[in-house]
């Protein structure tokens, strides 16, 4: 349902802080396309968008992208990202209120940072629509006394805004249970909404083809591993297992790492030159292809992978993405705990299978095979993150399993992972919310209280003897803010200072 009761499409404003080319960003860009495409009136507002390091449809315009407070920096010597992360928020709302776009939507739907929805409960009319990737709580790691107190506020703030949402939703069961824990005094319980693979086939750009071409020989096979350049996904499990496995003397196998690397960000940078030096470690030939540098100069000259075991590509094009998806033999999925991971999704829709850690989102996507009993369903195999496992499973699907792994992948990405799908439930979470009277919070309004308070008393301190001032007040909370208790309490003021009042009590006692 994409209309509101005046039968106008339903005005929709989407807040991310950073839209890079990482799995949320992918959500929330394929929640925005779906919702457009059903009629809905969608913008996007962010803090940061470089063209040159975002997905296609953000690119050409499909999407309309804003841009709010940029130039505010990220961290301050590499620490403090919270709190600017923050600022950049709060900065963002205070643009959309200054140039007066506040108040053109119906709905606003925020996901990652929590920080924006009391503000917006105040000030807009707005439902408030949360998508939460994982507890920002758990995020942050406490590596002392001193980085625990620091958190506290934050952690707190957390809890307090997202209690001011009007709908939450989660990516995973995973995240469900882990919310759940970290945010006890909530009681509301959330919804899933999965994330979703686009199942048409993206056109591959003939510079992409032609850069394929030149990285692999004819008889070149491959593994992939795509992830973002953070330790965290645990990059690293792919290269040992690699090396541990049979592959590694084959001369025919190699193993692609591929992933979001953005310059700006220190630990993109430590952990690429990390990743190089395992691989000098392990004894696995090298090179490093920069896409982006690629993509300007075109230079086929400086790339030389033919020889080379191990290739690793940085922050590539989404033609290039789906064209290793669909070329690689299998899609080796390193982090643990993650909170769902769409990658795995996007090479079933391949048919290739996939070999991810037994924890976390994969536990919800990937059907691990189990001998002689899953064969018409499996897509990949869920392994403890152990490098002699992972190789094992390489080994083994060396020797080619009798396994229908593209019949078995189209059919797990069809049954809940599709744009449709996931539009469909937004859809319906939304209608659950978007009908409903706005109400005012608890301490809204406790502070509108101490606020009326604060401004009779100054009213009565600048012109005691004056009425007027709280008939106007009376008016503006009437007319404009639609404030049934403060045009009460300023009416109710007037009257008693008011001359007229004051003669009916002379006539009265005379």
């Amino acid at each position: 349902m994409s209309e509101k009761k005046d039968n106008r499409p339903i005005r929709v404003a989407f807040i991310h802080p950073d839209l890079g080319i990482g799995g949320a960003e992918r959500l929330v860009v394929d929640a925005a396309l779906g919702l457009q495409e059903k009629g809905y009136e969608v913008k996007m507002f962010t803090s940061h968008c470089d063209k040159s390091h975002c997905f296609e449809e953000i690119k050409d315009g499909t999407l309309e992208v804003e841009v709010f407070g940029d130039h505010i920096p990220t961290n301050y010597k590499k620490k403090f990202f919270i709190v600017f992360a923050n600022l950049r928020q709060l900065l963002l709302i205070w643009k959309l209120r200054s140039t007066g776009q506040l108040d053109n939507y119906d709905l606003y739907i925020i996901d990652e940072l929590s920080t924006c929805l009391p503000l917006l409960h105040l000030f807009s009319n707005a439902k408030l629509f949360f998508y939460c990737h994982f507890p920002d709580k758990f995020l942050s790691i406490r590596t002392s006394l001193l980085k625990t107190l620091y958190r506290i506020p934050f952690d707190i703030l957390e809890q307090f805004s997202l209690s001011c949402a009007d709908k939450v939703v989660v990516n995973s069961n995973f995240t469900k249970s882990m919310y759940c824990k970290a945010f006890n005094l909530l009681r509301t319980e959330p919804e899933v909404i999965y994330p979703c693979v686009d199942l048409t086939r993206a056109p591959i750009d003939d510079i992409d083809q032609k850069l394929f071409d030149h990285m692999f020989n004819t008889d070149d096979k491959f593994f992939l591993s795509i992830n973002r350049y953070e330790g965290k996904k645990n990059v690293k499990l792919a290269l040992r297992a690699f090396a541990l496995s049979r592959a590694k003397s084959n001369k025919n196998y190699k193993l692609v790492i591929s992933g979001g690397y953005d310059p700006r960000v220190g630990e993109n940078v430590e952990n690429l030159k990390e990743l190089e030096k395992e691989a000098k470690a392990l004894k696995l030939p090298y090179s490093v292809v920069a896409y982006a540098e690629f993509d300007k100069e075109h230079d086929f000259d400086s790339i030389k992978t033919k020889d080379k075991k191990v290739v690793f590509l940085t922050s590539i094009s989404t033609s290039l993405k789906e064209l290793l998806l669909s070329k690689s033999e299998m899609l080796m999925y390193t982090p643990s705990n993650e909170h769902f991971g769409i990658v795995p999704l996007e090479a079933m829709k391949y048919g290739i299978p996939v070999l991810a850690t037994n924890t976390g989102g994969p536990l919800e996507t990937v059907v691990s095979y189990v001998p002689n009993v899953n064969e018409n369903k499996t897509t990949g195999w869920l392994r403890a993150p152990i490098p002699g496992s992972w190789a094992n499973v390489i080994d083994a699907f060396m020797d080619s399993p009798d396994i229908d792994f593209k019949a078995n992948g189209e059919k797990q990405v069809k049954s809940k992972f599709t744009r449709d799908v996931m539009t469909w439930s937004f859809e319906e979470n939304i209608d659950k919310i978007i009908w409903t009277k706005k109400t005012k919070l608890f301490w809204e309004n406790i502070l509108y209280s101490m606020l009326r308070l604060l401004l009779h008393l100054l009213i009565l301190k600048i012109k005691p003897d004056a009425s007027l001032p709280f008939l106007f007040l009376g008016t503006v909370s009437f007319l404009y803010f639609k404030d049934f208790i403060g045009t009460l309490y300023w009416g109710f003021i007037f009257v008693l200072t008011s001359d007229i009042f004051a003669g009916y009590l002379s006539d009265y006692s005379s």
